[in-house]
């Protein structure tokens, strides 16, 4: 473990997970992963990654990076968050996604906040993914988001902060899926070891929220899954998902809209379909209402959804909310539709409309963090203590032209956690994006979510789509210690009165009669599924 550890950097102002201080004391979640980890040399532990690695090519675990699909990096460090600090990681999701809930159902119904003054209209109407078209739509249990991804980092002093909100097609929770599953087969004396949450639920939770969805009256919902097609960067999450949850795998050409419903093609013929749960974009979900030359979704669905005979999850229009202009209300859209103070807060930011701040940030491009407010993937993110003259000499007439399209943060230095490197382990940047599944009566938040990593030293885009990688989340139970329960048999022998054994058999009888009712039960569930 020592040779591991060998010249482990640890700096005052980042917030090492793992490792305390330069001293190398270790944090009470990693005392078991430290003491797994004593018997494994460097090199046996490269072999454990490269086994690692191999198994996701070879099970097409795969992520489309300019336009190349490479195996999907895992590192074979898992990220560990103790329990007291997960219950406030879940407890802010939970509050966030019931507030934003409530604001689209509100900008895209009466607009209170508008009139009591809690944002400016045009915050939203002049936001990139504001669609009148989604006025009037509404799931029958009232949902819109179904499915969301919070982005969390922990800042200098361990705290969790929110980064940014993914509220209309969040991805990557097929990789959180697979990752516990390579390390059960990786290093399986690092999971036997400790007491980790499940996170095998999800795919059930997820189609119990869409079922739930579904248009009123409808009892065996039908549920499908839209993806783009096999050369989307995500299509691989596409698939697996759809085959866990045993929904329908569609694109677009294999969906029609006739008289008010959507219906799958299949070779028996038409076949109604109920609950979309699309991995679409807005602008190409329908040609008839967006970009007209799309091939990618079904003309006239959302004239189906609007009529109520289909849910489409997330719902259009849920972009809004991914706004980063609007990130900077979250804190006061929580307070005004909940009444609470925000349980896990914002990274501090401007709002460069504002004339004083963009004049402020002008002033100091090169020490912050510059994002477009409708950028994605990390792409368009200008870190300013790394760019050179000229890049900030052209951000600062994009600015002063367009103060709207564009946000700052300092620069946060995210947390690290130990990664595998060619020379041990080292420390790389991380982010979490726990997610979040809203069935109507409750918010059910994933344990952990997905870890992404920075590869690079010193980088802090951790976007995969940026060349970023992954680590399997442990969620601890109580001290994280794998309690061994110990079956004492009887040392004497024991007896058995008459009554009792009259008794038992009674039972036993009893059973029996319910077993065919109960198998019956069980089949119908299978069906419905």
């Amino acid at each position: 473990m020592e040779a591991l550890y060998d010249g482990y950097p640890v700096r005052d102002d980042v917030y090492d997970e793992m490792v305390a201080d330069a001293d190398g004391s270790i944090r009470a979640p990693y005392e078991g992963l430290r003491r797994a980890l004593q018997s494994l040399s460097l090199e046996e532990l490269q072999q454990r990654s490269e086994y690692v690695s191999n198994a996701y090519r070879n099970q097409g675990v795969t992520f489309d990076i300019g336009g190349e699909e490479r195996p999907f990096p895992l590192d074979i460090v898992p990220r560990v968050i103790a329990e007291k600090d997960w219950r406030v990681a879940e407890a802010g999701v939970k509050q966030r996604v019931k507030a934003l809930e409530l604001f689209l159902d509100d900008i895209y119904g009466a607009g209170r906040c508008f009139i009591d003054g809690v944002l400016p209209r045009h915050v939203v109407v002049t936001s990139r993914y504001f669609y009148r078209q989604a006025f009037g739509i509404n799931a029958h249990n009232g949902v819109r988001i179904h499915v969301a991804g919070i982005d969390l980092v922990r800042d200098a002093e361990g705290t969790f902060r929110v980064l940014e909100d993914n509220i209309r097609i969040p991805s990557g929770v097929s990789y959180v899926l697979t990752n516990r599953r390579a390390m059960g087969s990786g290093m399986p004396e690092l999971t036997s070891n400790h007491a980790i949450r499940p996170v095998s639920d999800y795919p059930q939770k997820l189609l119990a929220a869409l079922i739930a969805a579904a248009p009123g009256g409808e009892r065996n919902p039908t549920v499908a899954v839209l993806t783009p097609g096999p050369y989307n960067s995500a299509y691989f999450e596409h698939s697996l998902l759809a085959r866990m949850m045993g929904c329908e795998l569609v694109e677009g050409r294999d969906l029609v809209a006739r008289g008010g419903r959507v219906m799958i093609r299949t070779t028996r013929g038409l076949r109604p379909v109920h609950v979309i749960y699309r991995r679409v974009d807005d602008d190409y979900l329908d040609p008839v209402y967006f970009r007209h030359d799309s091939l990618l979704g079904c003309p006239g669905i959302l004239n189906a959804a609007r009529a109520g005979n289909v849910t489409i999850a997330n719902a259009v229009g849920n972009g809004v909310a991914d706004d980063k202009l609007l990130y900077t209300y979250v804190p006061d859209l929580i307070r005004y539709y909940l009444g609470e103070e925000p349980i896990v807060p914002n990274v501090d930011t401007w709002r460069l409309e504002d004339p004083e701040s963009r004049e402020e940030v002008l002033d100091r491009l090169d020490e912050l963090v510059l994002k477009p407010v409708d950028g994605s993937g990390g792409k368009g993110i200008v870190i300013g203590p790394k760019a050179t003259p000229a890049e900030l000499d052209a951000l600062r007439e994009t600015i002063t032209a367009k103060p709207r399209g564009w946000i700052a943060q300092p620069v946060v230095q995210l947390s690290t956690v130990p990664t595998m490197t060619d020379d041990g382990l080292r420390p790389r940047h991380v982010d979490l994006r726990p997610f979040a599944i809203n069935s109507g009566e409750d918010v059910w938040v994933l344990p952990g979510g997905l870890t992404r990593v920075a590869l690079q030293e010193g980088q802090l885009i951790v976007n995969s789509s940026q060349g970023g990688g992954s680590k399997d989340t442990w969620v601890l139970r109580g001290d994280g210690r794998r309690v061994r329960v110990e079956v004492r048999r009887p040392t004497g022998p024991t007896t058995v009165s008459e009554p009792q054994v009259q008794q038992r058999r009674g039972v036993a009888e009893k059973q029996e009669q319910k077993q065919p009712q109960q198998q019956a039960v069980w089949a119908g569930s299978d069906e419905r599924c």
